[in-house]
């Protein structure tokens, strides 16, 4: 079993290595309407997997995570990977499906499906939803991420009530 520093630094290394191997010159001459800034496919494979840290260690230590459709703001990598955890433990099956990006400068634009299944919800859901993601000047790690997407039209979906809140863990 790997203990928790070590995993920490595991992941941490691995996306240094995605730097490492994405020059600024290969993120100038892509073309977002093609292809999916790596950065951005790290972020959604973390989303899409199961450990909190690997969405946390793509943010600088001083980067914010807005989730605009529950008004809540998270800063920095360990309160970043507290909110992928806490997601995890209320929905099954949480998934983002990247659609479309833009890239501009420092600032790229996701279009995404996040779908889910909140637990205890009759029925599974799956919105639009829009992610801004600001990066550092080298595009290897988030200094900002602001989600958007319907809160209510997750709970519609999701057979529950608009007055629906989350369990207290």
């Amino acid at each position: 079993m790997t203990s928790r520093p070590l995993r920490t630094m595991t992941v941490l290394a691995a996306t240094a290595a995605l730097c490492v191997t994405a020059s600024s010159t290969a993120y100038a001459a892509q073309d977002t309407n093609r292809r999916t800034p790596r950065i951005v496919t790290a972020w959604a494979h973390a989303w899409n997997g199961t450990d909190p840290q690997a969405l946390g260690a793509l943010f600088t230590a001083d980067g914010t995570y807005t989730d605009e459709a529950v008004a809540v703001t998270f800063r920095g990598r360990k309160e970043i990977s507290g909110w992928k955890a806490r997601a995890d433990t209320l929905m099954d099956n949480v998934h983002v499906t990247v659609r479309a990006t833009h890239l501009d400068r420092n600032r790229v634009t996701v279009r995404a499906v996040y779908s889910g299944h909140l637990k205890g919800a009759p029925k599974p859901f799956a919105v639009p939803m829009t992610t801004v993601l600001d990066l550092d000047k080298n595009h290897c790690r988030i200094t900002s991420d602001q989600d958007h997407y319907s809160l209510a039209t997750v709970l519609a979906q999701s057979g529950l009530p608009a007055d629906w809140t989350p369990p207290t863990t």
